[in-house]
């Protein structure tokens, strides 16, 4: 690895994992094996900022950019599952501690912006708190959803621990399949 970029990838685990996942296990993992995405440290450094200032809660938040450079701008948008949940527990089990839910105008306001100037959405960023990488079946649920804004935009899931964002992964889909791919997160030139 060059002395320009810094592997934030997740540790290999054995038996017992810290990533937890809902009852039927079907959430997607990163692939140690591939090779790392990479993407700037200013944006790198936006992102996990984020996430430890959204602690206990979880983060999210829209990436744009253009054909020159994919990953160019991060957005933050407010999570609205506490407040959801508060309203309708009945109708949303989990609150900001283990979901999120993007506040609409936020993310209607950070497309209409980036249209404006030639972007588009191109990343869709949250982080999970006191749990590892992964994009879970209700993060598939939503990316999939036929109304969902962004369906060609990739995922981005950061892991915070102990006050210290400790690894992230990038999720894409595969062309094939239009399924997801995690793959490791790398600082370094995007």
């Amino acid at each position: 690895m060059s002395d320009d970029s810094f592997d934030i990838r997740a540790p290999a685990r054995t038996g017992s994992s810290i990533h937890s996942c809902d009852e039927r296990g079907a959430h997607i993992e990163v692939r140690a094996e591939l090779a790392p995405v990479r993407l700037s440290g200013l944006l790198v450094n936006e992102l996990c900022m984020h996430a430890l200032e959204a602690v206990p809660e979880e983060c999210c938040g829209l990436i744009t950019g253009a054909a020159d450079q994919r990953f160019r701008d991060v957005h933050r948008c407010r999570n609205e599952m506490t407040a959801r949940h508060r309203a309708e527990p009945d109708v949303y089990a989990r609150d900001g501690r283990e979901a999120y839910w993007m506040n609409e105008l936020d993310y209607l306001h950070v497309q209409e912006r980036a249209e404006e100037k030639g972007d588009r959405v191109t990343a869709v960023y949250h982080s999970h708190v006191g749990a590892g990488v992964y994009l879970s079946e209700m993060d598939q649920q939503f990316a999939n959803a036929p109304l969902f804004p962004f369906p060609d935009a990739v995922q981005i899931v950061l892991a915070v621990w102990d006050g210290r964002v400790t690894h992230a992964g990038i999720f894409e889909r595969d062309p094939r399949t239009r399924g997801f791919v995690g793959a490791p997160l790398a600082l370094g030139n995007a």
